[in-house]
């Protein structure tokens, strides 16, 4: 796929690097500016330069504002589709009928649906930081699903999105007689629509190379820069990391669909350098973008499904509990708070909300909450110290532009 053109585009990336001061001498002086620059960005954050940081933030912000509503308004017979759309849903959706009970239906399932696609796309784009909700949000729903099954002996829990809690239900079930098939599927809706998410997120840097190969120049984006320089020093490269990425580069690259679904079906985190290679060899977007959807959506994520469902199954989890207890001196200790967290899940799994039984706080649930809490806080100053330092790049740009033009 596009083989014959490497040659051309290694000479294309050595133009483009003299170009920038117009010689070959003043290329290593270049590189060494931008250096700086990219130091001087970096610190640009909350903790060191409080009040430029929220100042470049807020101007990031507006004119990101602005060409969004640009871009709305060159696409304004879309947009107006979309609000008549709105309208006829919103009147179908406050007017009573027999429809109602599908409203109210579809209205349950696109929430459910997209609250999973939209986490899913914040753990893959996350504006450059990475929100990992699969560590924090899908793993442990998945867990408390199969550690709920195991204990009630069925899945017959209420359709998602469930409630506060999960509560078995009133009809006993058979001792034994959950299958991990049943779990796979009570999850699989949430779980596939992650996997969406990340796929849907993947697609910037696809665009990015795309775009930079189909109009000659060079994008300001160090990830496509560093795939540029890979491709530049391709033969000589010696350590595991440049290796590692060359040979995603050439996988995707040579064997086309099926190896961007091999990379996207595994944990990969050098797949944002399969994007950039699709993008910048025109690979057709449906051909990346399909791969990409089963790759991530259906492959991998029965892979982790299985693992967390079958980590997390009654006799691992009990064989877990007795482990800990096995360590020397510290053992009972910290054998004892995941006992009492087990046996309280247990208890609110068969008593109702309203039951009058004390819902007591383990310390474990309670450190999961806060760091829960920690990493949304982290994930919300990384976007605004991204934001902060996109805006410091575009000063930098203009600099750059200004003294070309001297």
């Amino acid at each position: 796929m596009a083989e014959n053109g490497t040659d051309c585009d290694q000479r294309r990336i050595g133009m483009i690097k003299e170009q920038h001061n117009g010689s070959f001498t003043d290329s290593p002086l270049l590189s060494e500016r931008k250096r700086r620059d990219r130091e001087e960005r970096l610190n640009i954050v909350l903790w060191k330069q409080p009040l430029v940081t929220l100042q470049y933030f807020f101007l990031e912000t507006l004119i990101n504002l602005k060409e969004w509503t640009i871009k709305l308004w060159h696409r304004r017979s879309i947009l107006v589709c979309f609000l008549l759309t709105l309208a006829v849903l919103t009147a179908a959706y406050y007017i009573e009928g027999t429809h109602q009970q599908y409203v109210r239906y579809m209205e349950k399932k696109f929430f459910w649906c997209a609250y999973w696609v939209g986490l899913g796309i914040l753990s893959s784009v996350g504006l450059g930081t990475g929100l990992h909700t699969f560590l924090l949000y899908l793993g442990p729903h998945i867990a408390s699903v199969t550690l709920a099954a195991y204990e009630c002996n069925s899945v017959n829990f209420p359709e998602p999105p469930y409630p506060d809690q999960i509560i078995c239900p009133d009809e006993g079930t058979t001792e034994g007689s959950i299958s991990l098939w049943a779990i796979i599927s009570k999850v699989r809706l949430e779980a596939c629509m992650w996997g969406a998410g990340t796929a849907i997120g993947e697609l910037p840097p696809y665009f990015m190379a795309r775009a930079a190969r189909l109009s000659g120049a060079e994008p300001d984006d160090e990830e496509y820069q560093e795939f540029e320089e890979m491709l530049e020093h391709a033969q000589t490269a010696q350590d595991f990391a440049s290796r590692a990425k060359l040979a995603v580069q050439n996988l995707v690259q040579k064997v086309g669909f099926f190896g961007i679904l091999a990379c996207a079906s595994i944990p990969n985190p050098l797949f944002d350098l399969a994007g950039i290679t699709c993008g910048h060899f025109l690979v057709p977007f449906w051909t990346f973008f399909g791969a990409t959807l089963i790759g991530k959506a259906v492959i991998k994520m029965h892979i982790q499904k299985l693992f967390v469902i079958i980590t997390f199954s009654k006799h691992i989890v009990e064989q877990m509990v007795s482990l800990i207890g096995a360590i020397p001196s510290v053992g009972p200790s910290l054998q004892k708070p995941f006992q009492e967290y087990l046996e309280a899940q247990r208890i609110k799994l068969h008593h109702k909300p309203d039951s009058g039984v004390p819902q007591g706080e383990n310390w474990l649930s309670w450190i999961f909450e806060k760091l829960v809490i920690v990493m949304v806080c982290y994930f919300i100053l990384s976007i605004i110290n991204s934001m902060a330092q996109s805006y410091a790049k575009r000063l930098q740009q203009e600099m750059y532009s200004e003294e070309k033009t001297k």
